[in-house]
């Protein structure tokens, strides 16, 4: 799979229900399913050129509210930023040996796992 293909994935998973239920449809049997725009032109009974243009509207949607919220750049950025406290974690969890510090770091490493979700 190529860069494009998982970034728009991501985008659906944040902005998918901002899309239009035919748009929703269309683009999760594209991506998701693995359907061609022959396929699913077929199924849903309209030209494939009309799946086409209903394919590149809901990307562009999806394109458009990442641009205005930014809420996957945000995701990415936590993520990156959550990797580089738990590497910080490991290495003091290895060097440490009072069990009260421990415990504290046990305690913040169980945290950040449930942000990691």
């Amino acid at each position: 799979m190529d860069d494009d293909f998982l970034f728009m994935t991501l985008l659906y998973d944040f902005y998918g229900a901002l899309l239009t239920d035919k748009q929703r449809e269309i683009f999760e049997m594209y991506y998701l399913n693995d359907y061609s725009l022959g396929e699913i032109s077929e199924l849903l009974d309209i030209s494939r050129q009309g799946v086409y243009d209903t394919l590149k509207r809901a990307e562009s949607s999806l394109e458009f509210f990442e641009e205005k919220l930014g809420l996957v750049k945000r995701h990415q950025e936590i993520m990156n930023r959550l990797g580089k406290i738990k590497k910080g974690i490991e290495i003091i969890r290895q060097r440490e040996r009072d069990p009260k510090i421990l415990k504290i770091i046990e305690e913040i490493a169980r945290e950040i796992e449930e942000l990691n979700l």
